[in-house]
């Protein structure tokens, strides 16, 4: 399968910073997305972004992409994915891509989040952690991030109520901590990092764009 990716070299997103950012095509998400018909990136000036990369308009191809993934400076924290997933086809991880971008990543701060969750997708996941590349399972629920903790294939974060403003924990007893970007103006992805490092603590997105309403009627249910 081929992908289009493009790379922005510096983020021009308060809430991410200054950092590279990444967006691939929408074929990569998972077609069984709980939150497919909900995506934070689906509308408003993303989208038209997306739509680009998406039709071939816009972006690289894979290869291309994990070259300048290759020449970003040691030690450079970047985000992969603003909107898209890992290389797939909509059901499962594309193992021999990501090996391709996880050895991209070496030497480099890369992360980003994932809705697949197939038991293959899940062992690639995992290895890509071990190997450096931060892959945060991304949950629909509380109780969805004690299942993907359960795997232990990667760090966990979870979407939450639009009003959330403070911590909580899982049904099991797991600690959750709102992410500080969406709490305070002088945080950002660049200072935070919480989403970079292998850890046990899930981090908690309140929903945001105009698709709220619809996540937090889902939450709800």
């Amino acid at each position: 399968m081929t992908y289009t990716v493009h790379l922005s070299p510096r983020s021009a997103n308060a809430k991410t910073g200054p950092i590279p950012v990444s967006t691939t095509t929408r074929a990569t998400c998972p077609v069984d997305c709980a939150m497919r018909d909900a995506c934070y990136a689906s509308s408003g000036p993303l989208a038209l972004h997306w739509s680009a990369v998406s039709s071939g308009a816009r972006g690289t191809d894979w290869s291309t992409f994990t070259a300048s993934i290759a020449a970003l400076p040691d030690g450079q924290l970047w985000r992969h994915n603003q909107a898209g997933d890992l290389p797939g086809d909509g059901r499962t991880v594309d193992a021999a891509a990501l090996g391709d971008l996880v050895r991209a990543n070496i030497g480099r701060r890369g992360f980003t989040y994932s809705h697949y969750r197939d038991a293959a997708s899940l062992d690639w996941i995992r290895h890509a952690n071990a190997w450096g590349f931060t892959v945060n399972l991304s949950a629909n629920s509380l109780a969805d991030a004690d299942t993907l903790a359960d795997t232990n294939a990667g760090p966990v974060v979870v979407v939450l109520p639009s009003d959330t403003t403070q911590n909580t924990r899982t049904p099991a007893g797991r600690r959750v901590v709102v992410c500080p970007a969406t709490q305070r103006d002088d945080v950002s992805c660049d200072t935070c990092q919480l989403c970079a490092r292998p850890r046990d603590t899930i981090v908690g997105f309140p929903a945001h764009g105009t698709k709220r309403r619809t996540i937090d009627i889902k939450l709800a249910a």
